[in-house]
């Protein structure tokens, strides 16, 4: 016998509690396919939705969908050139910076939702630091749902965070020498 609509709770009219962290990284493919999702459902769900891309170039096959959905601001510094390992130049801490003064900026006004893609990243390559991070957790407790990717979680941010989802590459054709594919992997 299934319940009736007043009994119902599942989709009924309840309180949003909103202010959860959440960490997609990982080595393997898909933490910003899964923040995507996330992103389109909460603007689905009509919650207001900022989605800040670190170290991306803004030209992945996700931005179109991202910047022609209601309810979802997108955000790209812009071209972002490859960090050769140990070799950050101002450009990269450039970027990283106008993203985050972008993502603080969401997280300080109507924004209920707040994607970080690759935010994590900027940690591996010491573009930003832990501190940096944690303050961005800390302001979004409790009023902002945060997700940030990328393929590092260092300990504190692991603490700090109420969902953890580790992405685990087992296989990929990359290892057999087939480059990124346009629509699949960017």
């Amino acid at each position: 016998m299934s319940a009736s609509p007043e009994n119902d709770t599942r989709h009924s009219e309840q309180k949003t509690d909103l202010g959860y962290i959440h960490l997609q990284f990982g080595d393997g493919v898909g933490k910003t396919t899964s923040a995507v999702g996330l992103a389109v459902r909460a603007a689905a769900a009509g919650l207001n939705v900022h989605f800040v891309q670190f170290m991306k170039p803004g030209d992945s096959s996700e931005v179109a969908a991202l910047e022609n959905m209601p309810g979802i601001q997108y955000y790209s510094p812009g071209k972002h050139p490859f960090i050769i390992k140990g070799r950050i130049e101002p450009v990269h801490l450039e970027h990283a910076k106008k993203a985050l003064d972008r993502a603080w900026e969401a997280a300080r006004g109507r924004t209920q939702v707040l994607v970080c893609d690759e935010l994590l990243n900027t940690l591996l390559f010491g573009v930003l630091t832990p501190d940096d991070v944690l303050a961005l957790i800390q302001a979004c407790r409790g009023r902002v749902e945060l997700i940030l990717t990328g393929r590092v979680a260092p300990p504190e941010i692991f603490e700090a965070a109420d969902y953890v989802n580790e992405i685990v590459k087992r296989k990929h054709p990359y290892d057999q020498g087939v480059p990124s594919r346009r629509g699949i992997e960017y």
